[in-house]
């Protein structure tokens, strides 16, 4: 093995979060206000942010979907640290089936990245995306799956009013991240630190997500 080999590449597949940043719509936009500036004499800078926790890069809690379920500093951290695959969906539209997911088809997985191609990474706020279906939720679920990672901005269709994915996995004792970036990430196996910032009593937290490549063989 070969010093460039031993080397390990971190991604990040965070969105940056700014004013530019596209929220779901209807939902509350980031906003930054300066509470001392520099500029006007003070000694130091000091920001005051404005934001829904689903802008950006965030773990959605239990609490999301169902006001009996934990809140955000329930969520286990192991679900969001350890082994993980990126598929690449993008080419898929509405319902995956198992089928969809290649050789995941027939092997259980702990941890998923979806690529959809649909982040809001790219600017807009996408009119759609591909999402799993329900019974290949299930299935995953009932293999084992911990963590099921988009980077759209849900795991259920834009419409969905009942979000049964969300459900079917919070049930399942699986976590969910949402919005990532995953431009830079070609589908394979990685190692994923995603931890949620420690916020009490919220539906959702953000995440700073990070890949790091495998080492060669």
């Amino acid at each position: 093995m070969t010093r460039d080999q031993r080397i390990d590449q971190l991604i990040d597949i965070s969105i940056l979060v700014n004013e530019f940043t596209p929220e779901w719509p209807g939902d509350t936009p980031f906003s930054c206000q300066w509470t001392w500036e520099m500029a006007r004499g003070e000694a130091v800078n000091v920001s005051c942010i404005n934001s829904s926790p689903h802008v950006g890069t965030h773990a959605d809690a239990p609490f999301h979907v169902d006001p009996r379920w934990p809140t955000s500093e329930a969520l286990p951290l192991e679900a969001f640290s350890g082994p993980v695959t990126v598929v690449d969906v993008a080419n898929h539209h509405g319902a995956l089936v198992i089928e969809s997911l290649g050789d995941l088809a027939t092997r259980p997985v702990e941890r998923l990245l979806l690529r959809t191609g649909r982040t809001v990474a790219d600017g807009p706020f996408p009119e759609g995306w591909p999402w799993l279906d329900e019974a290949t939720a299930q299935e995953l679920v009932d293999r084992g799956l911990r963590l099921l990672g988009v980077d759209a901005p849900s795991v259920d269709a834009r419409d969905s009013r009942t979000l049964a994915v969300h459900r079917i996995l919070f049930k399942g004792g699986a976590s969910i991240l949402e919005n990532l970036d995953l431009r830079a990430a070609p589908p394979g196996d990685y190692h994923l630190t995603a931890f949620p910032l420690r916020l009490g009593g919220l539906d959702a937290a953000p995440v700073r997500a990070v890949l790091r490549s495998l080492p060669s063989a």
